[in-house]
């Protein structure tokens, strides 16, 4: 059985799995719709705060904001606690189909430390998150460039601005919230679901008219009564110590013809949907390309190659002839850290079935963004399920380069990039601990990941390693000499480095649009879930990095270079390079991050997903260099 076979195996796990889900998919957290009727509560939970300058998360109550009398966490999956999610319920309360109008939460006193958190978190640009029946809260802003509206999550804390006539900066704080929620009424029960949350933030110093009586109290700066209402901020907040803020908020409820079941559409709707067509062509041109050399090398030179080779009659004949026959005796001789090479590609084939299972949930729409933090818990799980692929591809490679110590090379399997991975993640969650953000993952949570990682991925490896050890070691084609032959002088553009820098551009070039959009979801928070497109995306990858690879790998053949299993994989893995190279110039071009701890944990988190996308189209080369030579050599007739 060959190595490839092992990226078949996982193709049809997944579409076991795939078949498998709907069965239970209508009952994931987030997809059954909530009713109400006139009155109901409607209960506003708070998450973290959030900066694209600082990449830290906050929890909300970091801050001095009206709380309830009794603050609940609610239940975070795993993907939420690494997220930095921290869900809690809030002081605001709305009555379904109840507009409120300039309603008091409460009055706080800043302190001089209460004063200097919020200017910070003003400064740094933090938003405000809150949620509301599972949807995210947004702020409408009107598009420059057309007639037509953005929706930004989340509010901004405050704003930086100065009094006429001055020139000090001064700190002003949103404390007046106009919320919208919008419903859909159903005709026939007379019940309503949410298919909106949207806020207007505003600053606004509140008098108060007489005396101060509590949510009762009157305001002079908001009063319905006198149909004096906040729409603006003309006369802001202004953060100071040892001062009192007034905290109020109005709610009005608006009808909408937005099905529940679209409601995410305004979140998810992507705007350059052009721009993806284009990213999808412009992959489409290169994989065209690399097919049609590889067509041509398959059916006019090889075709030819095999027919005259074997045609011939002498063996004087035999020794006239060059090119990648004349190394037959040699192509299979297992290579250098053979052993390493075997790990390599068990982790890669793990990180295929992990993507491909996972992203067949998420194109079938299982991974709804209402379950925050799904598609991070289901990666984690899937990968920890792919450990008994990993063990069995690596165990199988082993075994034909003749090794004998199956344990060994086992361990080194499940140690190997989970240990890497383990190592940053902990110096990173370190740093992000120092700096008391929410982002930091608990103890208990990182017991958790350990436990998933001995308890289920190391012993399920050992599982994959045991079955693909017991089967009969892969035959080579052809018989390898017992003494190696000497490799010809190469010319400069066949270099390994050379060859291997060129072999990574393509690889790259399909995806670096797609990744422009993955960065920006993952860095500038938004929303991410056009799975289709990534999904054709990550079909080109497969399709290029197989292809470059076999193309180069029959050059080098050509050269009389047998040396093609460490280059094959470093052929197509190098895209790892220009990856994180791109993603370097992503954060000095579009992030406005400042500080160094956030610096860290960019490149740190950006370092290991480049690590991962090494292992993942490193593997994708070998096994097509892999399937490529056993093809040609086994069509040759060797005396």
């Amino acid at each position: 059985m060959r190595t490839p076979a092992m990226l078949r195996w996982a193709a049809a796990l997944a579409v076991l799995l795939a078949v498998a889900a709907p069965a239970a998919g209508f009952y994931l957290p987030g997809v059954a719709p909530s009713d109400f009727a006139k009155g109901d509560l409607l209960p506003v939970k708070v998450n973290k705060l959030t900066s694209i300058k600082t990449q830290l998360p906050y929890t909300y109550y970091s801050l001095p904001f009206c709380k309830p009398d009794t603050i609940i966490d609610s239940a975070e999956n795993l993907g939420e606690v690494l997220r930095g999610d921290r869900i809690e319920n809030s002081p605001y309360v709305f009555k379904m189909g109840e507009p409120k109008m300039c309603q008091i939460v409460c009055k706080a006193k800043i302190g001089e430390k209460e004063a200097k958190e919020l200017k910070e978190k003003i400064e740094d640009e933090y938003r405000v998150n809150m949620i509301l029946d599972n949807l995210p809260l947004v702020v409408p802003v009107k598009r420059q460039d057309k007639n037509s509206i953005a929706y930004q999550g989340g509010y901004h804390v405050g704003l930086k601005g100065l009094y006429s006539g001055t020139k000090d900066e001064k700190y002003f704080i949103h404390n007046h919230l106009s919320f919208a929620v919008k419903y859909h009424r159903d005709e026939n029960s007379g019940l309503s679901r949410i298919v909106g949350f949207e806020v207007n933030p505003h600053s606004v110093k509140h008098q108060v008219d007489d005396k101060w009586n509590g949510v009762d109290t009157r305001l002079s700066t908001c009063d319905p009564h006198a149909s004096k209402f906040v729409t603006n901020s003309d006369n802001p907040q202004e953060v100071e110590t040892d001062k009192e803020i007034i905290f109020t908020y109005d709610v009005h409820f608006e009808e909408s013809e937005i099905k529940w079941a679209s409601r995410w559409d305004t979140y998810l709707l992507m705007t350059d949907d052009q721009i993806h067509w284009f990213s999808i062509v412009n992959s489409l041109m290169i994989v065209l390309f690399l097919s049609g050399m590889v067509a041509m090398i398959m059916l006019r030179t090889l075709y030819r190659d095999i027919s005259r080779y074997n045609q011939l009659e002498t063996q004087e004949e035999a020794q006239e002839e060059t090119g990648w026959k004349l190394v037959h005796g040699d192509v299979f001789r297992p290579p250098t850290y053979s052993d390493l090479l075997c790990v390599y590609v068990g982790t890669g084939v793990q990180f295929f079935g992990m993507l491909l299972v996972t992203m067949i949930f998420a194109v079938l729409g299982f991974l709804s963004p209402s379950n925050r933090g799904g598609l991070m818990t289901a990666m984690l799980l899937v990968w920890v399920l792919m450990g008994l692929l990993a063990g069995y591809s690596s165990s199988r490679l082993y075994k034909m380069f003749k090794g004998s110590e199956w344990k060994k090379i086992t361990l080194q399997t499940a140690f190997l990039f989970p240990g890497v991975a383990f190592v940053i993640f902990f110096i990173l969650n370190a740093l992000i601990w120092g700096e008391k953000s929410s982002g930091a993952v608990p103890f208990t949570t990182m017991f958790a990941l350990v436990l998933l990682w001995f308890g289920i991925s190391v012993p399920l490896v050992f599982v994959g390693s045991y079955l693909g050890f017991k089967k009969p070691a892969m035959e080579a084609p052809v018989k390898t000499n017992k003494i190696p032959r000497q490799i010809p002088e190469q010319a400069w553009y066949m270099n390994p480095l050379f060859t291997i820098l060129i072999g990574g551009v393509l690889p790259f070039g399909a995806v670096f649009i797609e990744l422009f959009f993955i960065l920006t979801s993952i860095w500038l928070h938004q929303f991410y879930y056009i799975f289709g497109f990534l999904f054709l995306v990550f079909v080109i990858l497969i399709i290029t990095c197989a292809e470059i690879t076999i193309v180069l790998c029959y050059f080098q053949l050509c050269s009389e270079d047998y040396m093609w299993w460490w280059r094959s994989y470093l052929t197509s893995g190098s895209s790892a390079l220009y990856l994180f190279l791109y993603a370097a110039f992503y954060f000095f071009t579009k992030l406005q991050i400042t500080k160094l701890v956030s610096g860290i944990l960019y490149f740190g988190y950006m370092l290991l997903a480049s690590y991962a996308f090494f292992v993942l189209t490193g593997t994708i080369g070998f096994c097509a260099c892999f399937w490529f030579t056993r093809l040609i050599y086994s069509s040759v007739k060797i005396d």
